[in-house]
C-alpha cells in the first residue's frame, strides 16, 4: 500500500480505465464523460460512469454510481478502507456520500479550480474545506490531468 499521499501502480492504471470510460461516454450521445471507481487496496470494486441523464437523476454522479455498486458487491454499506478515483474532483454531493460511506482517501483527476463552474455548486467551498470540516480525509487531485480537461473546460454535459 503506498503512503496515503501517493498513487500506487494499480491505482494509476484504474485511473486511466476511468478516463478512457470518460472519453468514451463524451463520445457518444447523451451521456456525460465523467467516471469514477472503487478500489480496496489494490483491487478495483467497481466501475462507472455519470448517469444522469440515463436514469433521469440528478444524484446519479459517477461517484455515487460507483459507491453503490461497490457497496452491493461487496455486501455493506461500509466502504471503510475503499478508495474512491474519480476522473473529475467530486462534487459536494459526492464529498458527503463518500464520508458517508466511510471512504477516507479519494483520487482525482480534474481539479474544481481547472474546469466549469457548473460542476460545483458551492464553488467557494474547496476540498481543503471539506477536509477540515470533518475528521478528514486524504484527497490527491491533479493525477493525469492533463488527460481530461477537455472534458470539463466550458462545464458543457
Amino acid at each position: 500500500m503506498p503512503r496515503s499521499d501517493q498513487v500506487s501502480a494499480a491505482e494509476a492504471q484504474v485511473l486511466q480505465d476511468a478516463i478512457e470510460k470518460a472519453i468514451a461516454a463524451h463520445r457518444s450521445s447523451g451521456r456525460t464523460g465523467i467516471a469514477a471507481a472503487i478500489m480496496r487496496g489494490d483491487t478495483l470494486v467497481g466501475l462507472a460512469e455519470n448517469a444522469v441523464f440515463q436514469d433521469c437523476d440528478p444524484t446519479r454522479h459517477a461517484e455515487i454510481v460507483v459507491m453503490g455498486k461497490a457497496a452491493a458487491q461487496l455486501g455493506t454499506t461500509d466502504l471503510s478502507g475503499c478508495t474512491l478515483i474519480s476522473t473529475l474532483q467530486p462534487c459536494e454531493m459526492c464529498l458527503a456520500a463518500m464520508r458517508f460511506a466511510g471512504i477516507t482517501r479519494v483520487i482525482f483527476a480534474a481539479q474544481q479550480a481547472n474546469v466549469g463552474s457548473k460542476y460545483f455548486m458551492f464553488p467557494k467551498l474547496t476540498i481543503t474545506d471539506f477536509q477540515a470540516a470533518g475528521e478528514g480525509f486524504t484527497h490527491i487531485g491533479g493525477v493525469s490531468e492533463q488527460d481530461v480537461l477537455y472534458l470539463y473546460a466550458d462545464g458543457e454535459e
